[in-house]
């Protein structure tokens, strides 16, 4: 399917200036705090100082008696739909929309305060008493697993929502001449979107038939309409949701406790609400990302033949057991195999509870932990054979003719060519250079020294829904309209449809109309994540369009007295017959006569993808460490990432750099820390690691490209791929920097301290081990009977290696 030809006027591959960004320059957007809703009242929440505790009492009466109040609810005061979320990982956890009797984690919110200015609210919730019980807390993943750790849900008998492990009978490591251990964490991360979560409600008839308006900052509206629908027993076409422009997302802002209250509270009192989140509500309340402690075993022969792969992964669920548990039990196991040929690969998780904020998707959601993970055993395995961390992996790549390829971990691979990625990286970087520049330093004793880190990645995009919804339609101007179900909040989506759309049908990209976001003029869609949107809803765009040119070319053929066949597209946008250059008409004319026999100029179309796509790359970090403060200066880094056939270099490019600041701060910088007792303590951006644009050196980006046959763009994502490949490479760099030390890890944020301590250690000869047994609770995880024949077989099976 990726070998589709394009139309004559074809745009793919051509960096066309986003059409988005003259609006949000001029500041003419329409973000949800700076939207009139004219008579709107204002929510601020009263949320929980405590981590774990019982609610034992609670007094409104000081601020219902302040100016402005209208009214103040707590969960005792009206009845509020449950938050079940993008997921319920266990039928006996399920999250209030208010808490009920207990509060698990610091931020939950406890009541809300409705009053006529936002100001108000926010005065007259510092009035409210709420008396609490403490209760033990938990806030480490894997003390949470420990037997007598305190329980979050007592109807559930143990922390751990969501587990498997392998029988007991299989070896993934059998076999190996060498195993490698290490135990990695991967640390919580707040989103930090610059604009954080925020909801406004209009109930009662819009003289359209809904009953309800719902303008939400999210990713997916029309199924974010459904989860109201669901929660409220209202039919979802009597419910209009708008996401406006959105201030960022990155997987974090969907339906939300605080939208179930806000929606509550506009019908009960038939007034329109409006709620946006504060920086430190942000911090504390948004669900976070990552948060997973990983225990690796790599079995290999002397040759750095890779035989076998043992994971042990604890993954943190936080309170309630958010969506963000699911993914160490999902995605990572996905992609535990990576780019290489491993026989066997044994994967036990246990998924906790803990006294710390929900978790939920962040950019990459399971797939960077998964890179992180088998980049770094890759590197411990390259050292202790002595092998140089680009050979190791390119013995154990999978070959370009190998796909499609079946993963152990039963995904299919589309396409790849792992190779190429990292023998253009290399170049790019000078990498024998580099190697020999960092031989000189350590001979100098240089204070500053270098660190080369290395990554091979493949991610997985479009894998939750295969489906997507376009529309295009052309009108009697001549201009056109695309309307799509993905919600752009800062990709490019306008241009790149806008792209499509002209490339077929010769409208000028300045002409054409972009609409989404908007369930009341948009029938469906499934919206952004995943990596999904251009290659299922450019593919549903580019279908449609070629859709109204079928129809266009009879039309024209009627006018000029043609065969449809002989009807082109001529150079300068117009339709004509072949070979008579004279003989042409407009857009407008054909979009004209299409109106006058009843029907508008119009297609749409629902592309189906049969499967999910796999990106992949190649990054190479450079890093300089001070050897006396321990401080990380990155001060190059190459990234060749492969999203398939490329449409607009520009938006690739500009998604490539956000993904690469976002994985290369959690390397270095970004990490939610909380106390013993669930106390956040980077809450504010004072605190927790963001950096600027000066912290990070200038990107070298560069693209191989292997189309998918998967749909006719031949797209894959790019928006979360540079992040599953930036952080691996950094951390490697960083212990790269120290190896000749003997240091063999440091856990991520890579701080100055940690680097510090590690070069102190090593001086002293007291390095830890960067390995130590799992927890026991593994021991507990019911086994994952539909895999264990199919495991034994394996086993039994004699290893081409």
């Amino acid at each position: 399917m990726s070998s589709t030809t394009f139309g004559a006027g074809s745009l793919v591959g051509v960096p066309v200036r986003r059409v988005e960004d003259p609006t949000l320059l001029r500041g003419e957007g329409t973000y949800i705090d700076n939207l009139d809703v004219p008579g709107a009242v204002h929510l601020a929440f009263v949320r929980s100082p405590i981590a774990h505790a019982e609610i034992t009492a609670f007094d409104a009466s000081d601020a219902l008696a302040m100016p402005g109040i209208v009214a103040v609810y707590s969960a005792d005061d009206l009845e509020f739909p449950d938050h079940v979320g993008m997921m319920q990982l266990h039928p006996e956890v399920v999250r209030p929309a208010l808490a009920r009797g207990r509060v698990r984690f610091v931020g939950d919110p406890v009541a809300v305060v409705v009053a006529e200015s936002k100001a108000q609210a926010v005065d007259a919730a510092e009035a409210v008493v709420v008396d609490y019980d403490p209760l033990p807390a938990v806030t480490d993943m894997e003390e949470a697993l420990a037997p007598d750790a305190p329980l979050q849900f007592d109807a559930v008998g143990s922390n751990v929502v969501m587990g498997a492990r392998e029988p007991d009978d299989f070896d993934p490591l059998a076999g190996s001449e060498v195993v490698v251990r290490g135990r990695f964490e991967n640390q919580r991360l707040a989103v930090v979107p610059m604009e954080g979560s925020a909801v406004a409600v209009v109930p009662g008839d819009d003289g359209d038939g809904h009953e309800l308006t719902l303008y939400l900052a999210c990713q997916m509206p029309h199924s974010n309409r459904g989860a109201l629908a669901s929660a409220f027993g209202v039919e979802p076409e009597k419910v209009r949701l708008i996401a406006p422009h959105v201030g960022g997302s990155f997987g974090a802002k969907h339906w939300m406790p605080e939208g179930i209250v806000a929606v509550r509270v506009a019908r009960e009192l038939d007034r329109p609400v409006k709620w946006v989140e504060t920086r430190s509500e942000n911090m504390v309340a948004m669900p976070h990302g990552r948060g997973q402690v990983q225990y690796l075993e790599l079995g290999l022969r002397y040759d750095g033949t890779i035989v076998g792969l043992r994971c042990r992964v604890v993954g943190d669920a936080g309170a309630y057991g958010g969506f963000g548990g699911m993914l160490a039990f999902g995605p990572t196991r996905m992609m535990a195999q990576g780019v290489y040929r491993i026989p066997r690969i044994g994967y036990d998780c246990a998924v906790a509870l803990t006294n710390r904020a929900p978790m939920g998707a962040y950019r990459g959601a399971g797939r960077p932990e998964a890179a992180a993970m088998l980049e770094r055993i890759l590197d411990l395995a390259a050292t202790e054979l002595g092998m140089d961390p680009a050979a190791i992996r390119r013995r154990n790549f999978l070959r370009p003719d190998e796909f499609p390829y079946s993963t152990v971990t039963g995904v299919t691979y589309d396409i790849g060519d792992y190779d190429a990625a990292l023998t253009e990286a290399l170049r790019i970087a000078g990498y024998d250079e580099l190697r020999a520049e960092q031989a000189a330093r350590r001979e100098r004793g240089d204070v500053k020294q270098l660190g080369i880190g290395i990554c091979a990645y493949v991610e997985i995009t479009a894998g939750g829904s295969g489906s997507e919804y376009a529309e295009v339609e052309v009108h009697t101007d001549g201009s056109a309209t695309v309307k799509a179900g993905t919600s752009a909040h800062g990709q490019g989506h306008a241009t790149a449809y806008a792209q499509l759309v002209s490339g077929e049908l010769g409208i000028p990209i300045d002409q054409i109309r972009f609409v989404q976001s908007d369930t009341a003029l948009v029938p469906r869609g499934g919206g952004t994540g995943g990596s999904r949107s251009l290659q299922l809803g450019g593919s549903a765009a580019l279908e449609a369009s070629r859709g109204v040119l079928d129809r266009a070319r009879s039309i024209a053929a009627e006018l000029l007295e043609a065969a449809p066949e002989d009807i082109v597209l001529t150079d300068d946008g117009t339709l004509g017959v072949a070979g008579v250059p004279a003989k042409a008409i407009t857009w407008a004319e054909v979009a004209t006569k299409a109106n006058e026999e009843g029907l508008p100029l119009a297609a749409e179309h629902d592309f189906v993808q049969s499967g999910a796509s796999f990106p992949f790359g190649a990054h190479v970090s450079v890093v300089e460490v001070d050897m006396e403060t321990g401080r990380v200066e990155p001060v190059r880094h190459v990234a060749v990432d492969d999203c398939g056939r490329i449409l607009n270099p520009m938006l690739v490019d500009g998604q490539v750099h956000g993904g690469l600041a976002s994985g290369i701060a959690q390397a270095l910088w970004e990490e939610m820390v909380y106390d013993d007792d669930g106390n956040p303590l980077t809450s504010t951006l004072a605190e927790y690691g963001i950096p600027s644009a000066a912290e990070f050196p200038p990107f070298e980006v560069a693209h191989t490209e292997t189309p998918s046959p998967l749909n006719p763009l031949g797209a894959k994502g790019i928006g979360e791929s540079a992040t599953v490949g930036s952080t691996p490479a950094v951390q490697n760099a960083v212990v790269d920097a120290l190896s000749h030390l003997g240091v063999r890890h440091v856990d991520m944020p890579c701080t100055p301290e940690r680097v510090w301590r590690a070069i102190q250690d090593a001086r002293a000869g007291t390095l830890p081990d960067p390995w130590r047994e799992p927890p026991a609770g593994f021991a507990n995880l019911p086994v994952r009977q539909h895999r264990a024949a199919s495991r034994r077989e394996r086993d039994e099976e004699e290893i081409d290696l």
